[in-house]
C-alpha cells in the first residue's frame, strides 16, 4: 500500500491513505496503520469499525478512532517513534488501547516534533 501511495505522490508531499480493509505486516496479524518515515502513511479502517466485531455501527466512534490512528501514523511520517506516555503515539494493538489513548501528542512528542522541524 505504501508503494502504491508513493508512486502516486509528489516527491515533496506527504500523503495519508485510508484503506477500508485489513492491513497486515510480516510480524503482526494486523495493524491499524503503517508509515514510512519521511514519506507516507496508510490507515486501515476495517478493524476500527464496531461492525467488524459484530456490534452496531457507530460512525462517530469510527471517525474518532480513524483520526487517532491517522495522527499516530503521521507522527511516524514526521519522525516520532512509539511513546510510553499518555499520548496518541502510544502503540495500539486493540480497540480498547485506541479508545483510551488521547488524540493528541504528549509534551515530549510535541517537543521532539518542534525540534525536528525547525
Amino acid at each position: 500500500m505504501l508503494r502504491v501511495l508513493a508512486s502516486e505522490s509528489l516527491a515533496d508531499v506527504h500523503s495519508l491513505g485510508v484503506f477500508p480493509k485489513d492491513l497486515f505486516v510480516p510480524s503482526l496479524n494486523f495493524v491499524f496503520g503503517v508509515a514510512q518515515r519521511g514519506h507516507n502513511a496508510v490507515i486501515a479502517t476495517a478493524r476500527l469499525s464496531s461492525e467488524f466485531y459484530g456490534m452496531r455501527s457507530d460512525d462517530e466512534l469510527l471517525f474518532e478512532r480513524a483520526a487517532k490512528e491517522a495522527v499516530h501514523e503521521l507522527g511516524h511520517v514526521f519522525g516520532l517513534d512509539h511513546c510510553s506516555n499518555v499520548c496518541v503515539m502510544r502503540f495500539s494493538n486493540s480497540l480498547p488501547e485506541t479508545d483510551t489513548k488521547p488524540a493528541t501528542f504528549c509534551d515530549a512528542c510535541v517537543s521532539e516534533l518542534s525540534h525536528a522541524h525547525r
